[in-house]
Formats: structure tokens, C-alpha cells, sequence
């Protein structure tokens, strides 16, 4: 197949996914006797991203496939298209999230011994309902407590393609000057009882979304302006 036409149609069906797109979706788009080689696709991939340079969006490799999405530093407009406020996370609830994802698999006990103090329970229920984390077991010991690990949908938010890519935790310590902005006092836990975590995870400072790297930012779609 001529590398333009597929590129056409590769173009086309990012933006009408409502989803990101991985080499085996975009090769169920195709008979089987007339499928391209995933090597003509991966070819066609890197021509579109070559394609968007200078332009305000970008082909994106995430963990679960390619999506068009609009460049990060034009997210200050773009986020006005929407007129509810931007959504906070709490110091405990990112605190949380990181943990998961630097120390996976890790346990609820794991995370209230490393943080010291309890992890409210609606911080746990709220970054399952988002998608963010899963079980993937239970440790062996009395209780059999559940081990929770990323998913997917939490590197694909986050624009990540896959664990690697997020920093190291040197490169975090070398961050420690925006830390005031932030309100991440990492280093200074305070004991406390699960009721007065949940409290103190409404009352303390929070992150305002509009800073982070997220979906909603940053996909591009002319016509939903959803994932693609």
C-alpha cells in the first residue's frame, strides 16, 4: 500500500477513536490479505509525528497505544474550551498515587508505615474509580492485605508510555526547590488516625490539575475533543 494512503488512514482513525491506538488495533482496520507489515505501519507512525512538528498538536506513543493530543505548552488556552474548574488533588492523595507507583506492588500497611499516618480510605476508593490502580495479589500474611500496582490508564493520563519513564527519584530531590509551590512536605509525616488523615487530606493545601499533565489538557480531536 502506497505509504501516503496509509498514513491517511492511519490520521484518520486516531482522530475518530475515541481512544489511543495500538499496532494491532490499527491492523484490524485492513483485510487480511491486504494488511499492511507492522513495520509499513510503524514507518507510516513516525511520518504522521514528523507530520505534526510545528503544529499545536502531537503524535503520542502512551502505554496504550498512539493518540493525537495538543502540545503541552498550549494547555493554558485550550483548557478554557472547558468551563468547570479544574479538578485538585490532595497532598495525601498524590503522596499515595506516588508510592503505588514507585514501591509496586505495595501494600495499604506498606504506604501508612512509609507516610506515617493512616491512608483515608476514600483516597484508595477514589484512585480505583479513576483506574489509576488494581489489585494484583494479596501478601502472604495474616490478612492477606491487597497489593496494589498502577494500570494502563494511569500511565495514559499521565502521558507515560510505560514505568521507565518516570522519574527517578534523584531527579525528584532535585526538584526540592518547587516543593513550597507544591505543598509536598514529603519529609515530614505526622501520626494521625485514619479520620484525621481523611480530614487533613481536605484541608490541606492542594494541586491544582490545570498543572498536570493530563488527558483532558491534552488530547486533540477537531470535533469531541476527547482521547483519541
Amino acid at each position: 500500500m502506497d505509504i501516503t494512503r496509509l498514513k491517511n488512514i492511519i490520521e484518520g482513525a486516531l482522530l475518530a477513536a475515541a481512544r489511543p491506538l495500538d499496532i494491532s488495533h490499527i491492523e484490524q482496520l485492513f483485510e487480511e490479505d491486504a494488511c499492511p507489515s507492522r513495520d509499513d505501519i510503524r514507518a507510516a507512525l513516525e511520518e504522521v509525528a514528523v507530520d505534526c512538528a510545528g503544529r499545536g498538536f502531537e503524535l503520542k506513543k502512551v502505554s496504550s497505544g498512539y493518540r493525537f493530543q495538543v502540545r503541552q505548552e498550549l494547555s493554558q488556552w485550550v483548557n478554557r474550551l472547558w468551563e468547570e474548574k479544574p479538578q485538585k488533588y490532595s497532598r495525601a492523595m498524590l503522596e499515595t498515587l506516588a508510592l503505588i507507583a514507585y514501591r509496586q506492588p505495595i501494600t495499604r500497611g506498606d504506604i501508612e508505615e512509609i507516610r506515617g499516618v493512616s491512608v483515608s480510605s476514600q483516597i484508595i476508593k477514589t484512585l480505583h474509580e479513576r483506574e489509576w490502580i488494581r489489585v494484583v495479589g494479596h501478601r502472604d500474611v495474616p490478612g492477606r492485605p491487597s497489593l496494589y500496582a498502577t494500570t494502563k490508564q494511569f500511565l495514559d493520563y499521565f502521558n507515560l508510555a510505560s514505568l521507565e519513564e518516570l522519574p527517578t527519584l534523584g531527579e525528584l530531590r532535585d526538584l526540592e526547590d518547587i516543593d513550597p509551590e507544591l505543598s509536598l512536605d514529603i519529609d515530614q509525616p505526622q501520626q494521625g488516625t485514619e479520620e484525621q488523615a481523611a480530614e487533613a487530606d481536605m484541608d490541606e493545601d492542594q494541586i491544582d490539575h490545570s498543572e498536570l499533565p493530563t488527558q483532558q489538557q491534552q488530547e486533540h480531536n477537531p470535533d469531541r475533543h476527547n482521547d483519541v
